[in-house]
Formats: C-alpha cells, sequence, structure tokens
C-alpha cells in the first residue's frame, strides 16, 4: 500500500490547479466579504469537471454562536438539493458553537485557537459545483476570508463518487422501563435486539461508502455516556446487521471510557468536559480512510445512547460518505432557533438533585450521598 506521497512524482495529463477565494479584486489588501444577517454567498461556483481539493476559511462575526448560526452547503453537477448541509462549525470539525483545537487527516481547525477551518475531502464533479454559506444569524459576518482550491479535468470517470455530509441532531428519550440508568446502577438493565430507538447517523440510499463521521455528545448527568453499541444496516439487511459494535469508545478505537484529549490522523476526542465524571460535552471522531464501510444499495447507521438507549443525552453527528446521485433528500435542517445548545448543567441544579434525593431518603442530617 503507498502512502499518501506515494504517486505525488507522477506527472499529470489534463489537470489544471484552480483557485476561487476572497480575495480583494482592486488589488487592495480587503481579502474578505461580508455575509450579512439572512444572506447567502457563492463561495465556489465552478463550471466543468473537476475535483475540489482543499477548502480554508475564517471568520470574523460578532455572534459568538455562529459556528452553529452558518449553515455550509455543496451541489454538484446542477443538482438542486445540497449534497452537503451542515451547521459549519460541526462540518469542519467545532461543535456546540465553540471554537477549539481540532486535527485530523481530512478535517482541522487550526490556530489561531481553531479559527481557520479547513476540509481535505476530494469532491468530484462532473457538470458543475456550487458551494455557499448562509448566514441564519441575526448578526452580519463582518468578514468572511476563503480559498476553494480545485482542479480542472476533462472529465470524471464513472466510478466518481460524489461527496456527502449530514448534519442531525437529538436529544435523546429515555427507552426501557427500568428508567434512566448504566451498568444496571439503577435497575438490571434489559437487553437491546432492535436499532428502532437508537440515534440514527446515516440513512442513505444508493451505492457508495462511508468515510467518517464527527459525534457530538452532550451529557446532562455525570455518568458514562459510552455503552452503546454501533449497528449498521447494509443494503436493507434486519438487526443485528453487517456490523454491530461493542460500545461507543470501542468505535472511537478507544478503550474503558475515556476522558482525556487524544488527535489521531484516522481518530480521536478533539474535545472532553471538565465536570464530575462525563458530564458535559465530549467530541469524538472518526473517519474510515483505510476501511470504508461498502453499500450497494443503502445504508442504516446508528448507536445506542447508553446501553439499550437508556440515557438523556444531546448527541449531534456530521456524517461523510461518497455515493451515486441522485442521494436521498436530507430532512430539512433545524432553523437556527432550534440548533441552541441545551443549559449547562452546574452546581445549582447538582444541589437541587441532592435536595431532592436527601427527602426520598428521609432527610437525614448525616446523609452524605452514597446511601442506598
Amino acid at each position: 500500500m503507498q502512502g499518501p506521497l506515494g504517486s505525488i512524482y507522477r506527472l499529470q495529463n489534463g489537470v489544471r490547479t484552480k483557485r476561487q477565494s476572497s480575495y480583494d479584486r482592486t488589488g487592495g489588501n480587503k481579502d474578505c466579504v461580508p455575509v450579512p444577517a439572512g444572506s447567502t454567498v457563492d463561495i465556489a461556483v465552478i463550471p466543468g469537471a473537476g475535483i475540489v481539493r482543499h477548502i480554508w476559511m475564517t471568520l470574523n462575526a460578532p455572534d459568538k454562536f455562529i459556528r452553529r448560526n452558518a449553515v455550509i452547503r455543496m451541489y454538484w453537477d446542477g443538482e438542486t438539493e445540497p449534497s452537503v448541509e451542515s451547521p459549519l462549525g460541526d462540518f469542519f470539525g467545532q461543535g456546540w458553537g465553540e471554537e477549539y483545537i481540532f486535527q485530523s487527516l481530512p478535517l482541522a481547525a487550526a490556530p489561531a485557537g481553531g479559527r481557520a477551518l479547513n476540509s481535505y475531502f476530494p469532491m468530484p464533479f462532473g457538470d458543475g459545483a456550487r458551494i455557499t454559506i448562509t448566514n441564519e444569524s441575526d448578526q452580519d459576518i463582518v468578514s468572511l476570508y476563503y480559498y476553494v482550491d480545485y482542479e480542472e479535468h476533462d472529465s470524471m470517470p464513472d466510478d466518481a463518487g460524489r461527496f456527502h455530509a449530514w448534519w442531525n441532531r437529538e436529544v435523546t428519550g429515555v427507552q426501557p422501563a427500568e428508567g434512566e440508568t448504566e451498568w444496571s446502577i439503577i435497575a438490571p438493565q434489559s437487553p437491546n435486539k432492535t436499532d428502532a430507538h437508537n440515534y440514527m447517523f446515516a440513512d442513505i440510499a444508493g451505492k457508495g461508502h462511508f468515510v467518517g463521521i464527527n459525534y457530538y455528545v452532550d451529557s446532562p448527568g455525570p455518568m458514562w455516556y459510552g455503552e452503546g453499541d454501533d449497528m449498521w444496516m447494509i443494503d436493507g439487511e434486519c438487526w443485528p446487521g453487517s456490523l454491530h459494535g461493542t460500545g461507543t469508545e470501542d468505535f472511537f478505537n478507544s478503550s474503558w471510557c475515556p476522558n482525556e484529549l487524544y488527535a489521531h490522523p484516522y481518530f480521536g476526542y478533539a474535545r472532553i468536559p471538565d465536570k464530575l465524571g462525563w458530564m458535559g460535552r465530549t467530541h469524538c471522531y472518526r473517519f474510515f480512510l483505510e476501511d470504508p464501510v461498502y453499500f450497494e444499495k443503502s445504508l442504516r447507521a446508528s448507536i445506542e445512547h447508553g446501553h439499550d438507549n437508556a440515557l438523556t443525552l444531546d448527541l449531534c453527528t456530521v456524517s461523510y460518505w461518497y455515493q451515486t446521485e441522485p442521494h436521498k433528500t436530507f430532512v430539512t435542517l433545524p432553523p437556527a432557533a432550534s440548533r441552541v445548545n441545551m443549559p449547562v448543567i452546574g452546581p445549582v441544579d447538582v444541589h437541587r438533585w441532592r435536595h431532592a434525593w436527601r427527602g426520598a431518603m428521609g432527610n437525614s442530617p448525616t446523609l452524605w450521598g452514597n446511601e442506598k
């Protein structure tokens, strides 16, 4: 197997390198464009056949939540429904509208402080490409700087799949009769022999292969959020499917309920909470660059939110794949007002929980907190 530099010495015929960027057309130094509130700007409109090789951008906006309020969309070959649709930060590897460093092989949020957003996913097209940024904030993006680096080709081969990315979100509900629990702490836990109540991160029709996921989980409690198994139903098959996992950390190539930053080119933990246990926000990622998940007709991929879907979590994902067109139309992206974060659980909330627990335990004046 050749590495990423294995064929860089080979000369190419019929390939022309191009760029569309926000440079100042007057020759000055104002190398950016504004994106007024409620407006959409094209950052690339490319005719013919080619491959987008690299996207870089950074932006300046008074809205501190602009990474969730701005949306990136991509259209291939004149399609009217986007093949890529995601809040901007989530797509490039930053959840919850936050700014933080993220590094992987295909995506990165680079210095200063994670404000430079990069993609190296190759994105082929045969008859035109369009990439847009929509500002769904009520405040202007004062300046958007960008590069879209691409190649012009005479044509695209028939086996060139089109790049897709889809953002999804769900505040998961507790499914089992024993209530919200994990590790059988509250009650013995039931088996789960279906994916019906899982959190779904891919629902694809067509032929293609799945290449990655950014997984953003906000846990309102301190319990380990990751006993959930990943489940893959390929080409319409029934449970348990062709690929069935053993736990969330296992799916993300780690082990034993991790809570530490780690960055590998293919997988890692870009953000972890700093509270009690696993309470708060964790960003896991995995890219299937050596081991794509192939499908001929369809793919339904999901993961449990706790074993047997026993936990309430705020889950957001961006999934990345290549497939034939036309693709299945995405579920309508929720409006900006519905993409806000869940409230942060803090010391006052935990104190109220303790007060309710003390009442349930009879209000003994010396209750410590570990009594059963």
